[in-house]
């Protein structure tokens, strides 16, 4: 799946959510994620090469987490990210079959995440990482066949604007921590 994405630091959590209220948008619960995020043997970055990533999620305390690899890939040139998710059933032989394909442990990021799901193919996700100040808001939008990627990428950022916000963050969490 193709997708444009958009990440700002916040400044101020209660007025984001309050200018979306006005809109009628609202974040559903809070649910919980923790990704290992892995590179290929001889990541550059600034080259596509994909990551890897191992998540963990959880809803609710008494229910199962559950997992998912992540396949991404940041085309540079495009600004387009390519990502694929499927659900693991046995996390720790997925780990090991990343490693055997000679990915390496990049990083671990855990955060608290809500979403808001503003219309077809366009979310809005507020992350707070752990052992991170402040908020994150990190908006995606699914490209749809025909759809210039330089105008949905300034769609997105209208959007922050609109909801005042314009501290835009062109990295991964990953190395945002």
């Amino acid at each position: 799946m193709k997708k444009v994405i958009v990440k700002c630091k916040l400044r101020n959590r209660e007025d984001f959510e309050t200018r979306l209220a006005e809109i009628d948008m609202r974040f559903d619960k809070t649910y919980w994620q923790h990704d290992r995020v892995y590179h290929p043997r001889g990541y550059k970055k600034g080259q596509n090469y994909p990551r890897l990533v191992m998540r963990t999620e959880m809803s609710a305390v008494d229910k199962p987490a559950r997992y998912f690899l992540v396949l991404k890939r940041h085309i540079e040139d495009s600004g387009i990210d390519i990502v694929n998710q499927t659900v693991v059933k046995d996390y720790a032989e997925a780990s090991h079959i990343i490693h055997q394909l000679g990915f390496t442990k990049f990083a671990e990021t855990s955060r608290r995440r809500m979403k808001i799901v503003m219309g077809p193919g366009v979310v809005i996700y507020l992350d707070k990482l752990e052992n991170v100040p402040g908020y994150y808001a990190k908006m995606e939008a699914v490209l749809e066949e025909g759809e210039k990627v330089k105008e949905v990428r300034e769609d997105l950022v209208k959007t922050f604007k609109v909801l005042g916000q314009t501290n835009i963050v062109e990295e991964p969490y990953a190395e945002v921590i």
